[in-house]
């Protein structure tokens, strides 16, 4: 039995990733798109045609269907400018400078967006080559069937949903945040120097850098989510992730402002603990119950079967209901400490008032509040939007009671 080796075992396995899967899918449909080209054009080497497929082809459905007719525009455009230039002047220094400017200039009234260089790019590679293709007519065609391989590329083989790698992203932010929080609540018994207080802030801080990699992946499992045949409720499955990840998002500012506060009272007790004992010791539990509820929050909005789901929501509301019973029990204690020591008492009021906003924003009830306000609000948008398409929907489900009615 011959034996694998171990690149190809590495690359099948991971054959769902986002840039392994791109680079696949990109180099077969160029390839087609070359192989169609020269069944169907008189061109020894139609690379046109590959190009274009290359250009339309992206990691999602809804993506190419987005792109492709403004990459196609302006690939076209780029290809009659070369033609025109290459046909009256020819190549040289200036003609080809002329021809980027032409080419950039005219970008930017053919609707192409972003992808104006692209116009100038595909002039320049058709004037490179212009012995090669005579006509522009040529040129054109082989756009159009690099075009049409790369959405119907997608169209056959629909592209793989993300949502399972942006729920890892989720995940690990999630986890992220919970181990800070641990690491406050630990840092809260003895001393603290100013110094690991600045540390612990630092560290909050970088979250959002975090939360910028997990915004990125999110924005490319929405996309695979739309218009995917594969997808059922591809619309409830966005607003579930998108809110979770604002939610989180919001809670990483927070625990910020929570990290800036501690740093600020070690500043002002440098040589004592920054609280007594038994507040440390609440404190800690409290914080160590948002880290489980802030972990279990982040597994509800990834779980897709609704059994776990179920688990999951229950995790988070019994880490909630014992946040909330431990943050009574600090409030308590805080208060009487202030009673008795009044410095920086503003700034344990602080603390509280940031670890109710964190809890506020995980609660069980207004998450499903704020999912149906976030569905209302996709729905009204789409309203205005196509109106005449709501207004046609609105007559076929009308049209449905009289029939039914009509009948014996």
């Amino acid at each position: 039995m011959p034996v694998v080796p171990d690149p190809v075992v590495k690359l099948v396995q991971r054959s769902n990733e986002p840039v392994v899967a791109q680079t696949l899918r990109s180099t077969a449909a160029a390839v087609i798109a070359y192989q169609a080209a020269v069944w169907l054009t008189p061109q020894p080497a139609p690379l046109t045609a590959p190009l274009t497929a290359l250009l339309v082809v992206q990691v999602t459905l809804y993506a190419t269907l987005t792109t492709g007719i403004r990459r196609v525009n302006a690939v076209v455009a780029g290809v009659l400018i070369a033609s025109a230039f290459s046909s009256l002047v020819g190549l040289n220094w200036w003609t080809l400078g002329l021809t980027i400017l032409t080419s950039l200039v005219i970008g930017r009234f053919v609707r192409v967006d972003e992808f104006v260089p692209e116009v100038a790019i595909s002039a320049m590679l058709v004037l490179g080559v212009s012995q090669v293709a005579n006509t522009a007519w040529d040129r054109i065609l082989e756009t159009l069937i690099g075009a049409g391989v790369g959405l119907l590329f997608n169209l056959l083989f629909a592209p793989p949903v993300w949502v399972e790698s942006a729920g890892e992203s989720i995940e690990g932010l999630s986890r992220r945040m919970g181990r800070l929080f641990r690491d406050i609540g630990a840092e809260l018994s003895g001393h603290t120097p100013v110094e690991r207080a600045a540390d612990l802030l630092h560290e909050a801080r970088r979250l959002d850098h975090d939360i910028v990699e997990v915004d990125a992946s999110l924005r490319q499992a929405e996309e695979s989510l739309r218009w995917n045949p594969r997808v059922r409720e591809g619309l409830l499955s966005r607003v579930v992730l998108r809110t979770g990840l604002d939610t989180l998002e919001i809670c990483a500012v927070v625990l910020r402002v929570l990290t800036r506060t501690l740093t600020d009272l070690a500043k002002e007790r440098t040589e004592e603990a920054l609280f007594p004992a038994d507040v440390a010791v609440a404190l800690n539990e409290l914080l160590r119950h948002v880290a489980i509820a802030i972990e279990n929050f982040a597994v509800l909005i990834t779980t897709q079967v609704s059994a776990n789901a179920e688990e999951a929501e229950d995790e988070l509301s019994r880490a909630l209901e014992q946040s909330g019973a431990h943050r009574e029990t600090v409030a308590h204690l805080l208060l009487d400490k202030v009673r008795e020591h009044p410095r920086q008492w503003q700034l344990h009021g602080a603390l509280l008032a940031e670890i109710d906003r964190i809890l506020d924003e995980l609660d069980v009830e207004k998450r499903s509040v704020r999912l149906v306000e976030e569905l209302d609000r996709y729905s009204r948008e789409q309203r205005e939007r196509f109106p005449r398409l709501d207004a046609f929907k609105r007559r076929l489900l009308g049209s449905g009671p009289r029939l039914s009615r009509a009948d014996p």
